[in-house]
């Protein structure tokens, strides 16, 4: 089982894997710990990650990237609209109102949608994974911003389903930080929790999260957060500077041009890391546009001076995170800092002024988020041991239900007015199971929508979900318990509706057993549940079902004497699942997740097919340098003034071919290229070899001859209890063994080396390989065991030496004792084979 962490970024992603002796970082091709989350559509494949990265430059308008903006938000979104109009890329309203990414792939127009896009770069982090775990990868946890909605959170799931992933959770990036701060900590306290703030400003947003530590656990308090003040604001702030800068002095539009746009704004990225760590820092651009070189300069003052309506915006989320959790920043203990983003002079500066203290940096700031989703992968999963530490998370939104009233009598115009309950308010713990009781009396349905949002991003409705349909039997309204779940990724659902039917049944019992049965039955309404998931039982009912509501007793008539036999009156409680239909708004539809997988499947396919082709391209290339070199040094005497003409003509032929026509070919074409060159190499190549190797078998099987042909003519004592016939025989064998060697040789030596060899170094270990297994047998047959002279009965057999005392019946023999000699009759044997005997060839 895979315990891998995901965190994909808006610019780059990390992975991290658990290991035995803890969460590690995954290098990608490049060796680089980060990957950039960047899709380029190419005529011929996709490149994504590292190999992205690379072609940005030369095709931007078909090079996707900050996907994780355009996930799971209506196009209409206003932040969207601003984030458009600086992307290369075309993005138009689809017919469900959510953006549509359109690129050029295959030679083609083609559209995706932003979670096709983020299921590819998941892809490539899958690959790169399963290359360094060197074995699949499936389960793992992915982290994501807390003002990820519904429909975001929905979006990623379905595009790690696209990937072929199955997240065991979707985890807040800001808890994920939090749990790899505090699962390491051996000092905290086991009473007065130790209040942390953790601060990440990140490439596209800022998000602050308040979490109380004990010993063991972690309780997350609050999060706060700005959806659109990240490090890609203040590079924005230094290219609009730039760009007007630039119209003055050398008389350039940048917006004009795609590739200059691209090219000033990734060096206004680096001249801001530049200025955090200088007072100023110059900008130079060759031939940025219209072939003009553009140099500017700017100091860190000024920066901060453009970039002020970005760095008011830092204490709001601050501020929110501290009234959310109810505390002053006196109790705050420390505050950490980590995102990309947190880099900036400035922003750490007005950290230290709200909080009163310096930040902290104990804690990777790229890193972090991968390691700690690591982390919770590895608690959720059974294949490795962690640390007991309980995370206590809480859910960033409200979330109510809405339904339309429903009274017997119509004439209630009231009765149909729109009601609302929340149902998990916020900072409800992950994951939560409510139980909500109904009384209807046909279909109907209930709306999830958020509370108490003013937030223009969260749409007015999560999902609908109708009930029904269903009957009573009694003909009157019926009681329906519909239970709703806010699992761990933080998806709101309706999970299921229960009819309920009470049944009475008059049996003879004692006072007291009814009372049990029914307590039984109360107790019962809820089951299945996760034992970690919070539960609450809420009635729903409408001013006119509290009558039906009280008759839901036990039932069991008082009586003065509780032991005496009555008949008393059961009631049974008969349980009939209701269907419930499900239409989440924006989300994709199981048909549209079924096809999107299989393009993937298919691109995929592709990209692998021309990955392939290269290698194939790459090595007739290969081929035909190396072959090239060759023919002039090593191979200079194994071939032929006419061969080597002739194969070198053909070699530049060859490359000739690969320059021109067959610089843009299938896979096919240049494996048979390979194969017609290597018809004329290969033989040359055999020559070369087999003189090389030619020797060391001459020797080995001339060692062979002379070991078993010395043992057999030996007069050693311990060959004599061979047979003189046998012994024979192996003198003949390898008296024929020499002879085939010798005629061989003879052949060989009267060839030049440009000439196919007489024999090969195979026919020669083969040789030795056959003589040893004819004369070992012979050779190393043990000595026979001398008969023991009969005993008559009236003798007694002499005790046995402790030196030949056999082990004990029952105690099982593993291994045989060395200290243990052979049976006094026997000779002891010295070797299993004589000395003079050849080592097997």
């Amino acid at each position: 089982m895979s315990v891998v962490g995901f965190d994909f970024g808006n610019e780059s992603c990390i992975v991290a894997v658990a290991r035995q002796r803890g969460i590690d970082v995954v290098l990608n091709d490049e060796s680089k710990r980060e990957t950039p989350a960047i899709v380029c559509f190419g005529d011929k494949q996709r490149f994504i990650g590292t190999a992205g990265a690379a072609s940005v430059t030369m095709n931007p308008k078909n090079s996707v990237s900050q996907i994780k903006c355009l996930i799971g938000r209506p196009f209409n979104d206003p932040e969207l609209q601003r984030d458009i109009k600086t992307f290369p890329f075309l993005v138009t309203e689809g017919p469900d109102g959510f953006p549509l990414i359109h690129a050029r792939y295959l030679g083609e127009s083609r559209v995706f949608t932003p979670t096709q896009l983020l299921g590819m770069v998941l892809s490539d982090l899958k690959g790169i994974a399963e290359k360094n775990l060197n074995a699949g990868v499936v389960d793992c946890c992915i982290g994501i911003p807390a003002y990820f909605t519904d429909l975001q959170r929905r979006a990623v799931l379905d595009a790690a389903t696209i990937a072929g992933l199955h997240p065991l959770r979707l985890f807040h990036e800001t808890t994920a930080t939090a749990l790899g701060y505090g699962i390491y900590k051996t000092d905290l306290p086991e009473n007065d929790p130790l209040n942390v703030a953790f601060v990440d400003v990140g490439h596209a947003s800022m998000q602050v999260c308040i979490a109380a530590f004990k010993k063991g656990q972690l309780k997350v308090l609050a999060h706060a957060y700005d959806r659109s003040l990240g490090g890609r604001d203040f590079d924005e702030v230094l290219f609009k500077h730039f760009a007007v800068k630039f119209k003055e002095e050398y008389k350039i539009d940048v917006y004009q041009n795609a590739r200059a746009c691209l090219r000033l704004r990734t060096a206004c990225e680096k001249l801001k890391k530049m200025l955090s760590a200088n007072p100023e820092a110059p900008l130079n651009i060759e031939c940025l546009m219209d072939e003009k070189d553009v140099r500017g300069f700017i100091k860190r003052d000024e920066f901060e001076q453009i970039s002020v309506p970005i760095l008011e915006r830092v204490k709001g989320p601050l501020e929110r995170a501290l009234v959310e959790a109810g505390l002053g920043v006196e109790d705050i203990h420390s505050v950490e800092v980590v995102g990309s983003g947190s880099r900036v002079p400035a922003i750490i500066r007005i950290i230290t002024e709200f909080f009163g203290k310096e930040p902290r940096r104990t804690m990777n700031a790229s890193e972090c988020v991968a390691r700690g989703c690591a982390l919770e992968c590895a608690i959720l999963s059974p294949t490795f041991k962690v640390r007991e530490f309980q995370v206590n998370e809480g859910f960033p939104f409200s979330i109510a239900l809405t339904w339309k009233g429903s009274a017997p009598d119509s004439q209630n115009a009231a009765a149909e007015s729109q009601q609302s309950s929340v149902v998990f308010p916020k900072g409800n713990p992950l994951p939560s199971v409510k139980a909500l009781t109904f009384y209807r009396s046909s279909t109907f349905s209930v709306d999830v929508v958020y509370a108490g949002v003013t937030d223009p991003q969260l749409l007015s409705k999560i999902s609908t979900y109708t009930i029904g349909p269903f009957q009573s039997t009694k003909g009157e309204r019926a009681k329906l318990k519909v239970k709703v779940r806010l699992n761990l990724h933080g998806i709101v659902s309706v999970e299921s509706a229960t009819l309920l039917e009470e049944e009475e049944i008059e049996v003879p019992v004692t006072a007291e057993k009814p009372a049990k049965e029914a307590t039984k039955m109360e107790t019962d309404e809820i089951a299945n549940d996760p034992p970690n998931a919070s539960e609450s039982d809420v009635n729903m009912q409408d001013a006119k079902g509290t009558s039906d509501a009280a008759g839901a007793g036990n039932g069991v008539p008082e009586s003065e004497d509780k032991h005496v036999q009555v008949e008393a009156i059961k009631k049974k409680v008969k349980k009939i699942n209701v269907p419930v239909a499900e239409l989440v708004y924006g989300a994709m539809l199981p048909v549209d997740l079924q096809k999107a997988t299989e393009k993937e499947f298919e691109m995929a396919l592709q990209d692998r097919v021309m990955e392939e082709t290269k290698d194939r391209k790459n090595a007739v290339e290969a081929y035909v340098y190396d072959m090239r070199n060759k023919l002039h040094e090593k191979y200079h005497d194994f071939v032929t003034a006419s061969e080597k003409e002739e194969f070198s003509a053909k070699l530049q032929e060859v490359e000739d071919w690969l320059y021109e026509d067959g610089e843009d070919e299938t896979k096919g074409v240049y494996v048979a290229k390979l194969d017609e060159l290597k018809k004329q190499g290969d033989p040359i190549e055999e020559r070369y070899k087999e003189s090389l190797e030619r020797g060391p078998a001459i020797q080995q099987l001339s060692y062979c001859i002379d070991s078993y042909r010395d043992a057999a003519m030996s007069s050693d004592p311990k060959f004599d209890h061979i047979e003189v016939a046998d012994k024979q025989k192996v003198v003949n064998e390898c008296l024929d063994a020499h002879a085939w060697l010798k005629d061989k040789m003879q052949q060989q030596e009267a060839l030049p080396k440009y000439a196919n060899p007489a024999f090969l170094s195979a026919d020669l270990k083969r040789k030795a390989e056959t003589l040893d297994r004819f004369c070992r047998p012979i050779m190393t047959k043990p000595k026979p065991a001398p008969a023991k002279p009969p005993q008559t009965p009236t003798e007694t057999p002499p005790p046995p030496s402790p030196a030949t005392e056999q082990q004990p019946q029952g105690e099982p023999i593993t291994a045989p004792d060395a200290a243990d000699p052979a049976p006094a009759a026997a000779e002891p044997m010295e070797t299993d084979r004589p000395d003079t005997a050849p080592e097997t060839a």
